[in-house]
C-alpha cells in the first residue's frame, strides 16, 4: 500500500506543527519547511482544520498551529481520514472485474486494509516527534528545502 501524497504531506505538516509547541507557524515558511509547493500545503492544511487537528489565523501576526486534538489524535485516524476507507482496489465501476462477486481477494485485502490503519491507531502525533524525529524536525525549521537528491 503506498500512501495518497496528501497524506504524506498531512502528516509532514502536523510533525512540523508538533515540534513548535504552541508557537504560530507561517504557512509559507512550514511549506518551505517541509518542501513543498505552498498551494498543496493549502489544501492540506484546510482539509486538518476541518478534522479538527490545526487551528489557522488570518492576518498579521497570523499562522498555523497544532490544537491539543491534533498533539493527540491518533497517527490511524489521520492517515485513514486522508486516504478514506474505500477499497484497496477498484472491483466494480466502469469496467468490473469479473470476479467481483466471488472473489476471496478483495476481501483480504480488505483485511491487510484495516490492519495497517490497526497498526497506526496506537501512535499519536505526539509520538511521532519523539527523539530522533524532533531533533531532526527543529534542526529544518526556516532551513527550507535542502539540495535536490
Amino acid at each position: 500500500m503506498r500512501l495518497a501524497k496528501s497524506t504524506d504531506l498531512a502528516l509532514r505538516v502536523v510533525m512540523r506543527l508538533a515540534v513548535a509547541g504552541d508557537e504560530l507557524c507561517v504557512a509559507r515558511q512550514v511549506a518551505e519547511d517541509v518542501a513543498v509547493p505552498y498551494g498543496h500545503l493549502a489544501k492540506v492544511v484546510n482539509r486538518l482544520q476541518h478534522l479538527g487537528v490545526v487551528e489557522t489565523r488570518r492576518g498579521r501576526g497570523g499562522g498555523l498551529t497544532l490544537t491539543g486534538a491534533g498533539r493527540t489524535a491518533s497517527v490511524g485516524w489521520l492517515v485513514c481520514e486522508f486516504e478514506g476507507a474505500g477499497d484497496v482496489v477498484e472491483c466494480e465501476g466502469e469496467n468490473p472485474c469479473p470476479l467481483h462477486r466471488a472473489c476471496r481477494l478483495r476481501s483480504a485485502l480488505r483485511a491487510a486494509q484495516e490492519a495497517f490503519f490497526a497498526s497506526l491507531d496506537p501512535l499519536t502525533v505526539g509520538d511521532l516527534v519523539g527523539p530522533p524525529t524532533g531533533p531532526v524536525l527543529l534542526g529544518m525549521v526556516g532551513r527550507g528545502p535542502g539540495p535536490a537528491g
